[in-house]
């Protein structure tokens, strides 16, 4: 887990979710949520509660204009139903951030273990910690550009 390809993997189980309506991180992962596909053990509502209960003790704002939101603890019942969902706020959102930028993308992570997680957050943060990424997604992707371009800025 962690490696470029099995990043790539998640995202496109996962998918890209552009103009997610919602002037909050609430709002935004109440959006967000209805339009996922979860496993069928996995309540929406629970998800959407998790993500802003997370956000509620520290912000998962990285800096750059990048969130990278996850439950507190493991949802997903197997390693099978790990995802990374792309969500574009609509709107980029203040999520005090440390350098104050405001959030115009979010990686949202389901794991089932803590160290399949920190895996998926090393992977993500070569990829991010690219100016030239962070611009590309600016331009809000879709799924195909972002797994090509995430395989180019992992290396």
């Amino acid at each position: 887990m962690g490696d470029v390809f099995e990043i790539c993997s998640l995202i496109e189980k996962g998918g890209v979710f552009t103009d997610v309506e919602g002037q909050n991180s609430e709002e935004v992962y109440k959006n967000l949520t209805e339009q996922l596909n979860l496993p069928a053990y996995l309540n929406k509502k629970d998800l959407a509660d998790e993500l802003q209960a997370r956000e509620n003790v520290l912000s998962t704002a990285v800096g750059n204009g990048i969130a990278i939101p996850h439950p507190r603890r493991p949802m997903l019942e197997s390693e099978a139903d790990q995802r990374i969902f792309v969500c574009f706020p609509k709107s980029p959102l203040d999520m005090n951030g440390p350098d104050n930028k405001n959030v115009y993308v979010m990686f949202v992570i389901l794991s089932n273990s803590s160290k399949a997680h920190l895996a998926v957050l090393s992977g993500l943060a070569k990829a991010i910690k690219s100016t030239e990424f962070q611009h590309f997604l600016q331009g809000k992707p879709s799924k195909d550009e972002l797994v090509a371009a995430f395989k180019r800025y992992s290396e």
